[in-house]
């Protein structure tokens, strides 16, 4: 294998700006804040908007929209007939 090609994974710590959550995981990204984790050593932060515990899809709270009756359009189109 060629020498230096390969990307330096190494343990980075992600966490969540809208929620308190934070993991760490291995990563490629290049930061320049860092953190100490509940171990005690101090990883490289990366900060980030939305993650499993805020995104609505994963929490539950997912809204569906129905613009200008798209939902009850597609029912009468395709739905059962009785």
């Amino acid at each position: 294998m060629k020498k230096d090609i390969h990307p330096n994974y190494r343990p980075v710590v992600f966490q969540d700006n809208s929620a308190d959550f934070a993991f760490l995981t291995k990563s490629t990204v290049e930061t320049k804040e860092t953190i100490t984790w509940t171990d005690g050593k101090e990883y490289p932060l990366v900060r980030v908007d939305i993650s499993s515990q805020s995104h609505p899809f994963y929490t539950g709270k997912q809204n569906i929209v129905d613009t200008a009756g798209r939902v009850d359009r597609f029912k009468r189109k395709y739905g059962k007939k009785s």
